[in-house]
């Protein structure tokens, strides 16, 4: 049902090769505040769509006022106007709400709200507020313990605690600024976003404590201000010094914070925090330097004493755990966890000593994410690739014989959200033909329950392009899936100038069959302006298992080019393509790849404009460069081949370089080096800065940006006759 050979064989073939999506093409045309900031070009959605707790409930915000539903009833009620809930807010102390607040539920009939520094409980039966707790307002990473009534926070480097009634705890007194408590650590790699782990009951609170003071500063400048201002972080480089990190446990009840005895070498990662469901048990999947040897550790939450070694899994390139434990419901000795030690992300089921109990999923298709379970324990629900690497659909698993069920129908993506009681499940899908359907399914046999949107498509009335998903060939024979937009009208016996819009690397996947096929309104944009838009995934991208992954490893950017320049071989043998007008454009790691291949296949593109772009990966982070590249000092050949500061003088083509002067993820370093670069070796190029913003320009300054990405490459690649 789900053996990815059949489908790809039978099915992929006909679906995704051919498949094509031609809008409902009229004659509207874009702006670029359409097709960058207009949300009303955006496929209509339910704002915050969740389940209430303990219940089959559902809820969410429609013009400023709140609705319920129930999965077995068509019938929504609205519930709470945001007027009366202001009104009672104020009433208890608070300022005035203007517009919902997100909602959270502590039970069926108590609205948790946290906003204004403040915890409120709102009571449906009364209709009255109260103030839980307050915290400090210039909170930051703030959570919620399990019982709604507590907020840990961070303010500066330290970790706090606001109680009920009382003044807020310090939970950390520390005065070196270098070392930083309760954030995410590790530059938020290993699926880690935050650095607080409430226990099951909120009785105790895991931390990290990340200890940076021998990582060197490194200053970035804010330019706003008079005199400008300087910011140093930390920002660990590769082959440099990596911070070290801890895990504190503090009990509310003493107010004493235990410390997990994680050992040596300081120098590793700590990742996938679970607390066992008695609490009394703390397991971290900790990960070597070298990124190749992953220990699944037990330590004793009391004492902070290590236990034991569940088990081991090694890697001659990389081991990347990023989930952590499910612990199945009635059964404490139990949990499943997520491995790809078969080359791709599947489940299994585990006793507490480490014991494999079973297989649950195989297959050569990827695990994307854990839903929940049933409310027995006696099934587990998750999301995968198992249908085809393009699409997202969701399944049940039997824990006893590891059958998995598919759950969700028609084919495209969809995103499960599993009710608290494990009955029913939200699916919020889309495909390359659907702008969104939301249903209420249920989770014992996929049945639809109600629709509870039918999303109209909002660019209707727009003169779009049509989109077309199909695979090319890799050198090695792999399937590559690109997506391609052609202009409104297409004339095949006319020549179009074509625009490659790329990223390549690692976690990110570009082409999905989604709405638009993944694609955004700039392309369509583009698309009206008379350019093919062209994307392609290559090898190294995710979704596709480990080997397809790994081909990149110790040799970023080598790859991942042969595969985008199969694309342009492909594009160059259509008879309506322009090989004399290729542009590329992407962003980050996009921008990195831009760069390679104006400077390594100085021949194939006319122009380039490269985003917040790596050009020497000894200048990036430890974790993610180390983790795909080695270090400098295992792997010097493999570092000075990806340099880009080697390459500069080979630049042809056009090159428009952008950055963010406050980018603390690619710093400005990278691009002012290839300036730099430039100038000794009297190459021109047009560089562009945006002052004050950092890895991605937001807001209204990204209009500003894609007119001048645009401009660019409308100036470069349009027939002088038509400049």
């Amino acid at each position: 049902m789900i053996l990815y050979n059949r489908l790809k064989g039978l099915v992929f073939t006909l679906l995704l090769a051919v498949v094509s999506l031609q809008l409902q093409a009229q004659d509207k045309m874009l702006t670029m505040e359409d097709a960058i900031i207009n949300p009303a070009l955006q496929p209509e959605n339910l704002r915050q769509l969740n389940w209430v707790a303990g219940s089959d409930d559902f809820t969410y915000v429609k013009d400023n006022a709140l609705v319920r539903g129930n999965a077995k009833s068509t019938k929504h009620n609205t519930i709470l106007t945001v007027d009366k809930l202001s009104s009672a807010i104020q009433a208890a102390g608070g300022k005035e709400v203007k517009s919902f607040p997100m909602v959270q539920w502590s039970d069926a009939n108590t609205l948790v709200l946290n906003m204004q520094g403040k915890i409120f409980n709102y009571n449906l039966k009364t209709g009255k507020a109260t103030i839980v707790t307050t915290y400090a307002a210039d909170a930051e990473n703030a959570e919620l313990d399990p019982t709604k009534q507590r907020v840990a926070y961070t303010k500066g480097n330290n970790l706090y605690i606001s109680l009920p009634g009382a003044a807020d705890v310090a939970v950390t007194n520390e005065k070196n600024e270098g070392i930083v408590n309760g954030q995410a650590a590790h530059r938020s790699e290993f699926g880690i976003s935050k650095g607080t782990f409430w226990s099951p009951t909120g009785k105790n609170l895991a931390f990290y404590r990340m200890d940076q003071t021998m990582v060197t500063d490194y200053p970035l400048v804010d330019v706003a201000p008079l005199p400008a201002k300087l910011n140093n972080i930390k920002y660990p480089m590769a082959g440099g010094k990596s911070h070290h990190v801890t895990v504190g446990v503090y009990n509310t009840a003493t107010k004493q914070t235990t410390f997990l005895k994680t050992g040596e070498p300081a120098e590793q990662y700590l990742t996938n925090i679970t607390w066992s469901p008695d609490e009394k048990h703390i397991y971290i999947a900790v990960v070597n330097r070298d990124q190749n040897h992953m220990k699944l550790n037990q330590y004793d939450a009391t004492t902070g004493e290590f236990v034991k070694t569940l088990l081991e899994e090694k890697h001659a390139k990389y081991v990347e755990p990023e989930k952590g434990l499910y612990f199945v419901p009635g059964k404490p000795n139990q949990f499943v966890r997520v491995s790809e030690r078969t080359g791709f992300d599947h489940l299994y089921l585990y006793d507490v000593n480490g014991k494999e109990i079973r297989t649950l999923t195989k297959g050569d298709w990827m695990i994307t994410d854990v839903l929940g379970f049933s409310k027995d324990g006696k099934k587990l629900y998750y999301s995968s690739t198992g249908e085809g690497p393009l699409e997202r659909h969701f399944y049940s698993v039997d824990l006893s014989n590891g059958k998995s069920t598919r759950l969700s129908q028609g084919s495209g993506t969809h995103n499960a959200t599993l009710s608290p009681n494990g009955n029913y499940i939200l699916d919020n899908y889309s495909s390359q033909v659907t702008p969104r359907k939301i249903w209420v399914i249920s989770s014992k046999d996929g049945k639809v329950a109600q629709t509870l949107l039918n999303a109209k498509n909002p660019v209707a009335d727009y003169a779009l392009g049509e989109v077309t998903i199909f695979p090319i060939k890799a050198e090695d024979g792999t399937d590559l899936y690109t997506r391609m937009i052609t202009p409104p009208n297409f004339d095949k016996n006319k020549k179009y100038p074509v625009v490659v819009y790329v990223y390549g690397g690692p976690h990110l996947q570009l082409v999905t069959n989604s709405w638009m096929g993944g694609a955004n309104l700039w392309m369509q944009l583009m698309a009206q302006k008379g350019y093919i838009v062209f994307t392609l995934d290559p090898r190294g991208t995710s979704g596709r298992g480990l080997e397809f992954e790994q081909a990149t490893f110790r040799q970023l950017g080598t790859v991942e080019m042969a595969d985008q320049l199969r694309g342009v071989e492909y594009l160059k043998s259509l008879p309506y393509v322009d090989a004399n007008r290729l542009g590329i454009h992407g962003w980050s790691f996009g921008g990195f790849m831009t760069t390679t291949l104006m400077l390594k296949s100085p021949e194939t593109f006319k122009v380039g404009v490269a985003g917040g772009p790596v050009i020497d990966w000894n200048y990036y982070e430890i974790m993610y460069t180390e983790r795909y590249m080695d270090s400098p000092e295992q792997n010097p050949e493999g570092y000075k081949n990806a340099n880009l500061l080697n390459h500069v003088k080979n630049l042809k083509g056009k090159l428009l370089m952008i950055h963010g002067t406050v980018d603390d993820v690619v710093v400005w370093q990278h691009s002012l080096a290839f300036l730099k670069k430039a100038v000794d070796e009297g190459v021109l190029l047009d560089y562009f800065v945006y002052p004050g913003h950092a890895h991605n320009v937001r807001g209204k300054d990204r209009v500003h940006l894609m007119r001048k990405v645009t401009q660019y490459l409308e100036d470069n690649l349009k027939p002088a006759t038509q400049q």
